[in-house]
């Protein structure tokens, strides 16, 4: 459920590189991505624990796990080393650049998505990705000067829609292009002053306002909801073309046997006959449909009724543009009387956790339920 997933280093298709485009990574690109992280991912950055010594033992690893280094040469960009300090002269043949390369059919006229043509993208792999928001430098995977701007538009990021731009434009203008974007950055919201962070956030707030499903496609990323909502293979992953069609059962002591349910638009197993308010009050108050009252854990239902009104009719705006997947999930049991007042008696007089066991699977009519674990 990570976003970005991390890659295969078995394929050893590395984004951050300063070689051509299908090229291997040089050993101080793959020392600089372990040394200091790919900022706005989850991949940290290990300088200030471990030894240089101990950065170059790990490359050393991740090469011997794919055999192109074996029979690869990395292929290094030719570029001057030296990159002036952006003047407004280049930052204007940048901006031409930018147009001309029609880089705004997807990061936008402004560099954060307006007027974008493009804004639904997947990587290689089938997983969704999002064009870069070239406002906010410190989410730029492999930094946020002018060379490191040049050196993504000159050799491409393996595996996404980002393509080099080395045929289609001269290593100058290139430079002018990456000076252009940084021109472009944005003040952060931690060193903004009080009024800016007023005027941030209420023009954040016309524009979720304005796409709906947008902002409730980001809200059902960042809360997580696939990660329930979607059945799991033995290894814990998403069976193909299930996610977030429901079915992974949460055996949830004292309370009962809680399968999630299908969030998808079907309108027989799914949220597609449901009215927007009987999806509010499930995922706010903890009520199904047919009145069914769910315990407070595992769907934290308590924190998504803190959510604005907007933004709760915005993730069922978005929640109906999810295409339709048929998957039956049976309906939740409660545990036995005496087994329920038990369990109560061992977590208030005994002091013992209530057990909950996660059963990856599918429990609906498509699977059987598999892989018993612990969460």
């Amino acid at each position: 459920m990570m976003t970005p997933r991390p890659r295969s280093f078995i394929e050893a298709r590395y984004k951050i590189r300063t070689t051509g485009t299908g090229s291997l990574p040089t050993d101080d690109d793959v020392v600089r991505s372990v040394a200091h992280g790919l900022p706005g991912t989850a991949m940290p950055g290990w300088a200030d624990l471990l030894r240089p010594a101990d950065i170059l033992a790990v490359v050393d690893h991740l090469k011997s796990l794919s055999p192109r280094f074996l029979r690869e040469q990395a292929r290094p960009v030719s570029a001057e080393n030296e990159f002036p300090e952006q003047s407004p002269s280049s930052v204007a043949r940048g901006r031409a650049a930018y147009e001309r390369l029609q880089c705004g059919k997807c990061h936008g006229i402004d560099g954060r998505g307006t007027g974008a043509v493009a804004t639904e993208f997947v990587d290689d792999w089938g997983l969704p990705t999002a064009a870069t928001d070239l406002t906010e430098s410190w989410t730029f995977r492999g930094g946020a000067t002018p060379r490191d701007v040049f050196f993504r538009l000159r050799t491409g990021m393996a595996g996404t829609p980002m393509p080099s731009f080395a045929d289609a434009s001269s290593d100058p203008e290139l430079r002018d292009l990456g000076a252009y974007v940084v021109s472009l950055a944005r003040t952060p919201v931690w060193d903004m002053r009080a009024d800016e962070l007023q005027a941030f956030y209420a023009d954040r707030d016309r524009e979720a306002r304005a796409n709906p499903v947008k902002r409730g496609r980001y809200l059902v990323g960042t809360l997580g909801c696939a990660t329930c909502h979607s059945p799991l293979d033995e290894e814990r992953r998403v069976l193909p073309g299930m996610k977030f069609a429901g079915g992974l059962l949460f055996v949830f002591d004292p309370f009962g046997r809680y399968p999630t349910g299908n969030l998808t638009s079907d309108r027989e197993t799914g949220l597609g006959s449901w009215s927007d308010d009987e999806i509010i009050r499930a995922f706010t108050l903890g009520v199904l449909r047919d009145g069914t009252r769910l315990p407070p854990a595992p769907m934290d239902y308590a924190s998504y009724g803190s959510l604005t009104a907007a933004d709760q009719a915005a993730i069922v705006a978005y929640l109906r543009t999810i295409p339709p997947v048929r998957n039956k999930v049976p309906p939740p049991t409660k545990t036995a009387l005496l087994r329920h007042i038990w369990l109560k008696f061992s977590m208030f007089f005994l002091g013992l956790d209530p057990p909950i066991v996660l059963f990856a699977g599918n429990v609906g009519d498509t699977g059987d339920q598999s892989q018993e674990g612990r969460r």
